[in-house]
């Protein structure tokens, strides 16, 4: 429900910027699935955004400033990234993949593992967990609307018990602090000088989760998989063990991780596909489009052995 826009400061550049974003950050503190699942017992004394903003600058992660804000009033103004996405960098220099997935996982281990990302007693994002029953309650609109428009006439009960199974796998992960929204819309890049840099917006919805979780939303959302071959894909995930056990992280089983991020990848594709078709339902058209890819995502998963039967079988038939 947060409404967005760019505004131009007729002033002297050397006094302000030249664009900020202005944002109403709409009725609603909490993300729906902590409110449905009661995930805070309190309602937060100030927007999360503003929050997690705080944080994030505390731990070096390259969000936008801070202008002003208006909490009573749900306005904020923020400085203006610019137009260059992750994902337009890439479509439209592909040359440069590997690269620039690099540096949103350098960023990405900034969250992850950063030095002062010590838990602090004013951060909401510390107090939330993708836990068991969030993992499985995203799955909810998979069961209630992917699988009637992907798998008409399949028996949605008897998958039950793998949709359980896999969020409990899931729910065990040791977890780290997350973005949860990693993805290549919502990563900008800013070159200046010869020097390339990641900057990352719509954090608001941090929360403590696997690690494997954003590198999933970040290599295998919507149509990411255009230009993120499996071969690069592993070559990423060896980049992110080796610069995280640099950075003092615990040690990490390359097997144990990989398994881990094929249940993140599996899961997440799983909630996008339901959530699609929910969007398509209620009148937000331009989701339908990315229905193959996430198709795609989840029998790949799938058929590297995860261990779930019955989803394989029925997602071999879509």
């Amino acid at each position: 429900m947060r409404r967005f826009w760019r505004g131009l400061i007729e002033a002297d550049p050397s006094c302000a910027p030249a664009t900020v974003v202005a944002i109403d950050l709409g009725p609603d503190d909490l993300p729906l699935y902590a409110r449905v699942l009661a995930l805070v017992k309190q309602p937060p004394p100030e927007p999360p955004l503003l929050n997690v903003q705080r944080l994030m600058e505390r731990i070096g992660v390259a969000v936008p400033a801070l202008y002003a804000a208006d909490p009573p009033r749900r306005k904020l103004l923020v400085e203006d990234l610019g137009d260059l996405s992750l994902y337009m960098a890439v479509k439209d220099n592909p040359a440069r993949t590997a690269e620039l997935y690099r540096l949103a996982i350098d960023e990405l281990l900034k969250i992850h593992y950063g030095r002062s990302s010590a838990p602090t007693q004013d951060c909401i994002a510390y107090a939330l967990a993708y836990d068991e029953r969030l993992f499985r309650w995203e799955m909810e609109q998979f069961v209630a609307y992917g699988i009637p428009t992907i798998a008409p006439g399949a028996d949605s009960a008897a998958l039950a018990p793998e949709l359980d199974r896999l969020a409990a796998n899931l729910g065990r992960l040791p977890r780290v602090l997350s973005h949860r929204d990693y993805h290549c819309h919502n990563l900008f890049i800013q070159e200046r000088d010869g020097a390339v840099r990641i900057r990352v917006i719509d954090f608001q919805d941090a929360l403590m989760a696997p690690a494997a979780q954003d590198l999933a939303v970040l290599l295998t959302t919507r149509d990411t998989g255009a230009f993120i071959s499996p071969r690069l894909e592993s070559e990423l995930l060896d980049y992110y063990l080796g610069a995280a056990a640099k950075q003092g992280a615990p040690a990490l089983d390359r097997d144990a991780f990989v398994q881990s991020y094929r249940w993140c990848v599996l899961q997440h594709a799983l909630k996008v596909i339901g959530r699609f078709v929910f969007l398509e339902q209620t009148g937000k058209a331009g989701y339908k489009q990315y229905l193959p890819a996430a198709i795609a995502q989840a029998r790949r998963m799938l058929e590297a052995g995860s261990g779930f039967p019955a989803l394989r079988e029925m997602m071999s038939r879509v």
